[in-house]
């Protein structure tokens, strides 16, 4: 029988989005999954389209007050009753096979996560850039110089390594969440193959490179409390390798 698969989403006014990102997921070859999403208040109708999905694995619960993506993922771990856990932005989508191949990977190779490469596309899914190549082996000392272990494609069993929650760290809550993993296994395995696509908006928080050099700084420097030095290196480091990602080197 197939073991439940958590899907976690925070959402906030995805309602151009949010349809196309329930259909990826609905066309999964691997069926046995609950979605847990997180609205954080939005101002559009997300909520009212999430709400006609009429699919009992589907399961909203809507922020008092905006809180921000950390504490909407957290609200759904404590919820999730999935072995394995999963996330997915409301804009993102998966390829078919993604749930299917990822829970394989692990069971084969006796692993706790892996992630996928994954498509990279504008906002209309037209191509933008090359596919995000998965690097293999992953560990703790690797994440510090950059985390090129997205949301989107990566799966992990809890029964293993139970349920990680994201620090409070500002925007970087990800890299952070990905940190105190990667403290607990030897390493994140990858797929190469593309399971899922992942969209580049123009308005994104995440395109602005300065402010947010600004927040890992702060993540090395008041997170992990690294010294001065450290923390610039390693924020440089950041820096470069973001550069890379994004074809400009």
């Amino acid at each position: 029988m197939e073991e439940l698969v958590s899907i976690i989403t925070p959402c906030y006014n995805s309602e151009k989005f949010i349809k196309e990102t329930y259909d990826s997921i609905l066309n999964q070859t691997y069926k046995n999954w609950e979605w847990i999403i997180i609205d954080d208040c939005s101002t559009d109708d997300s909520v009212v389209i999430i709400q006609k999905f009429n699919d009992s694995r589907v399961k909203l619960h809507v922020n008092h007050m905006n809180s921000g993506a950390a504490v909407s993922r957290n609200k759904a771990l404590e919820i999730a009753n999935g072995r394995y856990i999963t996330f997915i932005d409301s804009d993102d989508l998966w390829l078919p096979q993604f749930l299917e191949k990822s829970i394989e990977f692990l069971k084969i190779n006796h692993e706790e996560l892996v992630y996928a490469t994954y498509k990279r596309v504008d906002e209309e899914l037209n191509p933008l850039l090359n596919d995000f190549i998965a690097e293999d082996r992953i560990d703790y000392q690797r994440i510090l110089y950059n985390c090129p272990i997205p949301m989107l494609t990566s799966l992990y069993d809890s029964k293993r390594i139970g349920k990680i929650s994201f620090p409070q760290v500002e925007l970087r809550e990800d890299h952070a969440m990905w940190m105190e993993l990667l403290k607990k296994i030897k390493s994140a395995r990858a797929i190469k193959e593309p399971l899922g696509i992942y969209r580049m908006r123009e308005n994104s928080v995440s395109r602005n490179k300065l402010f947010i050099a600004k927040k890992q700084y702060r993540l090395y420097r008041n997170y992990l409390k690294l010294s001065i030095f450290k923390s610039m290196y390693y924020t440089f480091h950041w820096g470069v390798n973001g550069l890379k990602k994004y074809g400009k080197l």
